[in-house]
């Protein structure tokens, strides 16, 4: 089998193996592949790898000897899967292997709002403390999370870990979830409407899928119905959150902190208006990057290869 990996460097810049895949077949790996490369570099491929770039109707036609698209992620919107069904190619996706690592980085992002340690160590290390006239000081109100309603939107596999750590920091639970008020009990989770949840969760955390309905959740309406003090997380889907409905509410004080790992476009546009707000806090789209998740990646992602190879694929999305 011809395998080629079109944009392995988000995956593995070099620190972990593709050996697996190695052994399986001939291995051709791409760091970045451009829309236009696409084709070229995938002519003779009997399988393809693919993290972000798109493997659409067009690409496929011109790719007669594809067999298998294994994308390296959970997310598989980049391939489009009822055209490769009418072929006959399998997709495969890589679920639930960064559960832990983005439920973490909801709360590196929520504890830098509230607790700002990057920001005093970086003036300890100009010699502030040392010219301090007292023993300590703050430049920002520190909040105390215990006793504090967390809000969630969407209650899968990351919404429950988010929901663990925030019962386990005291906090009052609350959910806008499919899942039946009594499931919810048992998990220590309180079942709100969506209205509910923005009315009166002091920080509210996205982690529903993206939809025609979910596109803009965040907008000028609904960030309206939140409190002023409240903190806003995405480690979700970029276009769950309208950007300049959210810059908005930030230069006008009507939302205190808005934390996001995903962007609408990424990378963002230079003149993205979150990027110039003091208390915007964003990440570029590392939550799922631990060592650890991307070990878990690519060893679910050579066994989807290996599975399909065997002749009884497994993950498969289509």
């Amino acid at each position: 089998m011809k395998i080629v990996i079109l944009d392995g460097y988000s995956a593995n810049p070099g620190d972990l193996s593709w050996k697996g895949l190695e052994e399986m077949g001939e291995l051709t790996v791409y760091e970045r592949t451009k829309a236009s490369e696409t084709v070229a570099r995938a002519a003779d491929a009997e399988m393809i790898l693919t993290n972000k770039v798109v493997i659409n109707r067009e690409v496929m036609e011109q790719l007669p000897h594809l067999k298998y698209i294994g994308v390296l992620a959970t997310g598989y919107n980049v391939v489009d899967v009822e055209a490769a069904r009418e072929r006959g190619i399998v997709v495969t996706n890589v679920p639930a292997y960064s559960t832990d690592s983005v439920a973490q980085m909801v709360f590196a992002h929520l504890l830098t709002v509230t607790n700002r340690t990057e920001h005093y160590a970086i003036e300890n290390r100009q010699g502030r403390w040392t010219k301090n006239p007292d023993f300590c000081y703050w430049d920002f109100p520190h909040m105390e999370l215990a006793g504090k309603t967390f809000g969630i939107v969407g209650l899968g596999n990351i919404g429950q870990s988010v929901a663990r750590i925030a019962i386990a920091f005291g906090m009052k639970v609350k959910a806008f979830s499919t899942k039946s008020a009594s499931a919810l009990r048992m998990l220590g989770i309180e079942k709100a409407t969506l209205e509910e949840l923005l009315s009166t969760s002091d920080v509210l955390s996205l982690h529903c899928p993206l939809t025609d309905s979910t596109r803009h959740l965040m907008n000028h309406d609904t960030l309206r119905q939140m409190k002023s003090s409240a903190i806003l997380i995405n480690t979700g889907r970029g276009p769950l959150v309208d950007d300049q409905a959210v810059a908005e509410a930030l230069a006008e004080g009507r939302l205190a902190a808005f934390c996001a790992d995903v962007l609408t476009d990424e990378p963002p546009k230079v003149d993205n208006p979150l990027l110039s707000q003091p208390h915007a806090f964003i990440t570029p789209h590392i939550a799922w990057a631990s060592t650890e998740a991307r070990v878990r990646l690519l060893q679910v992602a050579i066994g989807n290869v290996r599975a399909f190879l065997n002749g009884s694929p497994v993950n498969v999305v289509n």
